[in-house]
């Protein structure tokens, strides 16, 4: 097959920017198709296929349990695969295809299908997508860098390119979806329309489709079964029951309060990304307006990424953390006073990035130093089942926040019918959607603010610990 990777095969040597930035579109990819998916999808089904907010809530809420199994099924496939290619490319390759079909179609609900086959097809095109496809797509990809180099600086600087293109594709759909559904609508005023959805998502899951193939294309893995030393320390190693691991986990409480924070960020993630589109029809009339709301948040955070690093070694990761969640506190407060002031809600938005960037780019760190504490405190290594925990309460936060969010919308009289026949919705939605949007985020995340403040000492206990045990 066609390579453009770095020309070398020694996982030590650095990679060059070809095969840095062919990285990096993988991530761009599905981030982008994600992202519209996490915003766009709840509108679709309620104003363009006219189903019920809370049973779909419902349905999406009992897919996260089936989409947290199976990152351990498909992580499990990417260790055993072999084949010339590697391990994990052959998975991108063969996944980004199915994947982009299969999110065509969960946009396009058959307007012919009796009202419950609607919601059975709905289901089985969700888990097709998310915890089939999408999961074949993201572990793989992550599993990458393991596989490209060995290499410790390459591979932070792979992880931190990465998560600059995934919020890049975040940036770019929120500045051109609505414009995409206005372009094959034809129609400025009513763009809602099937034709328009099938259109744009087709356009653009080609565009992923592509970027996956660069990734395949521009990357080589390096690392191999044979030469790969950490995994044979690793199978040398006698396994830790499973059982054994989750007490362990479950007595430290430190990686407790982070598995409860990031359940709660992801929650709050969920309600401002669905939330806003709500917020941009209903509050400002006008769906367009998502794109300066969730890009003011998503420059911001990207900006303060470069800073973090900075920041984290003068100060450490807690505080860094902790001052995040006290931004997106204070921004998520801000942005409910300020809604009569573009500019003002602007700023309120950059300060909900820029402490979800701080929080974010401390949080997989203060994981891993949970799971070292619990080790050195129990004797237990729990490092897999520690981060498919944290995993698992992301997904856990998206599922709950989307299910919430649509049983209070149905709770408060929603009826995207009133919107086809020109009605305007109760003034109770409208309430809802503005306190979902500001308001228990602004709770959620004071509470985490306020728990890491008084509660969390990892760094102190955790070189606490190393010194009594002289390492």
């Amino acid at each position: 097959m066609l390579s453009l990777a770095t020309n070398h095969n020694d996982p030590e040597k650095t990679l060059g920017w070809n095969e840095r930035i062919g990285y990096a579109c993988g991530a761009f990819g599905w981030n982008m198709i994600n992202g519209i998916i996490g915003t766009f999808l709840s509108v679709y089904f309620t104003n363009v296929a006219f189903l019920d907010a809370a049973i779909i809530s419902t349905l999406i809420a009992v897919s996260k349990v089936f989409d947290g199994v199976s990152d351990l099924i498909v992580g499990r496939l990417v260790d055993n695969t072999k084949s010339p290619m590697g391990k994990a490319r052959p998975w991108l390759m063969r996944m980004c295809i199915p994947f982009g079909i299969a999110t065509v179609l969960l946009f396009c609900v058959p307007s012919f299908l009796p009202s419950a086959m609607k919601y059975v097809y709905v289901f089985i095109m969700y888990n097709l997508v998310n915890t089939v496809f999408l999961t074949a797509m993201q572990v793989p990809y992550y599993s990458l860098i393991s596989l490209l180099t060995k290499n410790a600086y390459e591979r932070g600087f792979l992880g931190n390119i990465q998560q600059i293109f995934q919020t890049l594709g975040n940036v770019f759909v929120n500045a051109v979806f609505t414009g995409m559904l206005i372009f094959f609508a034809g129609n400025a005023e009513n763009y809602r329309t099937q034709k328009a959805f099938t259109l744009t998502m087709t356009t653009l899951c080609i565009l992923m489709v592509i970027a996956s193939f660069v990734t395949v294309i521009f990357t080589k893995e390096r690392v191999t079964d044979e030469n790969n030393e950490e995994k044979k320390a690793v199978e040398d190693t006698p396994k830790v029951p499973a059982m054994v691991a989750v007490k362990a986990l479950l007595t430290n409480k430190y990686w407790v309060m982070l598995f409860f924070a990031m359940l709660a960020i992801f929650f709050v993630i969920i309600f401002y990304s669905i939330g806003g589109v709500y917020y941009a029809i209903y509050i400002f009339g006008d769906m367009g307006q998502i794109g300066w709301m969730n890009n003011s948040i998503s420059i911001a955070q990207f900006a303060i990424m470069f800073a973090t690093p900075f920041f984290m070694k003068k100060f450490g990761k807690r505080p860094i953390y902790t001052a995040g969640m006290l931004c997106l506190t204070l921004g998520f407060l801000g942005f409910s006073f300020v809604d009569n002031s573009k500019v003002l809600m602007i700023a309120c938005n950059a300060l909900k990035g820029i402490g979800l960037g701080m929080s974010g780019g401390m949080a997989m760190g203060m994981v891993a130093d949970a799971i070292t504490y619990g080790t050195l405190k129990t004797g237990v290594d729990a490092v897999g089942m520690g981060n498919a925990g944290t995993s698992a309460a992301q997904k856990l936060g998206l599922g709950l926040g989307q299910a919430i969010f649509g049983w209070v919308m149905a709770g408060a009289g929603f009826d995207p019918t009133l919107d086809a026949q020109g009605l305007p919705q109760p003034e109770s939605v409208v309430t809802a959607i503005k306190f979902m949007y500001n308001y228990i985020p602004m709770i959620v995340c004071a509470i985490i603010f306020v728990m890491m403040l008084l509660f969390f000492n990892l760094e102190k206990d955790l070189n606490a610990l190393r010194a009594e045990k002289n390492l």
